[in-house]
């Protein structure tokens, strides 16, 4: 497995399926939200796909940028999002300066990364002191994950798709520099319900509902951390 053919699986699941792969525009502005960042705090979405997330971080006074290795992601996102920085990169090697950004969000993406300890000590460098992260990751520990991914192989393998388990996660992001401040339940699953209704869809600077969890973490297809730099003050 290289990155070209991660590279590659992208591009042809973004030609064949454009955003249609991805959640709705909708799902988006809560990541934002959650990173808990002042006006005008600069934000980068690593492995950005066409833009969704930077739309949402535009739509509430935030300039972005993002970074994603499939050229044709890029070129959707150019096409999307015209406003922010977005370039063709390796999450491996960051092409930004030290020091750049307010907050990092990485959706989706980082249990896809083949070196992840360096694509998160990448994330880091990027930072501002006292950045915020907000990452979504798949979870092992599912039936999802363990029966249907791994035990009927439904795996994507050539876009190296993989999880961990909450355990896990929680230290790979403590080992590389980061504390965690909380861990959700993916917010999507019962947002998606409740903005059927549209006096509850997300609006540029309105504060969305947070989901808290009503089952174990354990049995959540997906997570999201919500995280420091090791060392920086709980807001």
């Amino acid at each position: 497995m290289s990155q070209a053919d991660v590279a590659a699986w992208f591009d042809a699941t973004y030609r064949r399926r454009g955003l249609r792969y991805l959640r709705p525009r909708r799902a988006y502005p809560i990541f934002v939200q959650l990173l808990g960042l002042p006006p005008g705090g600069r934000i980068l979405d690593v492995a950005c796909g066409p833009g969704l997330l930077l739309c949402a971080a535009l739509e509430r006074g935030h300039p972005s940028a993002g970074v994603d290795i499939s050229p044709e992601a890029v070129a959707l996102a150019h096409e999307l999002v015209p406003a922010a920085d977005v370039r063709l990169g390796n999450a491996e090697q960051l092409p930004f300066e030290d020091g750049s950004f307010d907050g990092v969000t990485c959706l989706g993406s980082i249990e896809r990364f083949l070196d992840r300890e360096r694509a998160l000590r990448e994330i880091l460098r990027v930072a501002r002191s006292g950045a915020r992260f907000c990452f979504l990751v798949r979870n092992a520990d599912t039936l999802v994950w363990r029966f249907w991914r791994q035990g009927l192989g439904r795996r994507e393998v050539q876009g190296h798709q993989d999880a961990q388990s909450i355990d896990q996660w929680r230290a790979l992001f403590e080992r590389c520099g980061f504390a965690v401040e909380c861990v959700l339940p993916d917010q999507w699953p019962r947002a998606r319900f409740r903005q059927l209704l549209p006096w509850w869809r997300p609006r540029p600077g309105r504060t969305e509902p947070i989901a808290r969890p009503l089952l174990p973490l354990r049995w959540c297809n997906e997570l999201v951390f919500v995280l420091r730099r090791a060392g920086d003050p709980r807001r």
